[in-house]
């Protein structure tokens, strides 16, 4: 099957130059009270053009997070046909594609993800110094003299009449 490499290298292309406009509008051009601190972190072209799905990605210094998504999301819902003309009059294409604003929840995710593995690696870190500290001759698993017992087999099941 033939790649269309050129179409999906515009497609990237246009991709982020919407990214980087919007992110500008974001910035400076946009006041609507809603829109918190944020920036846009992808957009999404679907193949054929007609929509893309932008996702942005809100500040975490705000105590409600999820409030602060909704707030910048329905702010930027309502400045989407603002945004829309601005790209369409910046960039000089006949058509922009319709956008879907989303809140990229990722970056939060991945810090969840560290904390996690931060926590398991440390609570790892004192049992490995505590076997270091037993000499290798009381370990357990150091005794080659020991027979290992065999597991104990399940019960059978009664039959059904």
């Amino acid at each position: 099957m033939i790649e269309n490499r050129a179409r999906k290298h515009h497609q990237d292309r246009v991709a982020e130059t919407l990214r980087l406009e919007i992110s500008v509008m974001i910035e400076g051009e946009l006041s609507d009270p809603r829109i918190g601190f944020c920036h846009v972190s992808e957009v999404s072209l679907n193949p054929g053009g007609k929509s893309a799905r932008v996702y942005v990605a809100v500040d975490g210094n705000v105590p409600d997070i999820a409030q602060a998504e909704k707030d910048t999301i329905a702010g930027l819902e309502a400045a989407k046909g603002y945004i829309r003309f601005e790209i369409k009059e910046r960039l000089g294409v006949r058509h922009v594609p319709d956008l879907l604003f989303l809140a990229d929840r990722s970056g939060r995710f991945q810090a969840r993800i560290d904390q996690l593995m931060d926590r398991s690696r440390k609570r790892q870190k004192p049992s490995t110094e505590a076997q270091a500290a037993i000499p290798a001759s009381a370990h357990p698993d150091s005794n080659s003299n020991q027979v290992s017992k065999p597991l104990p087999q399940p019960a059978p099941k009664p039959a059904l009449e």
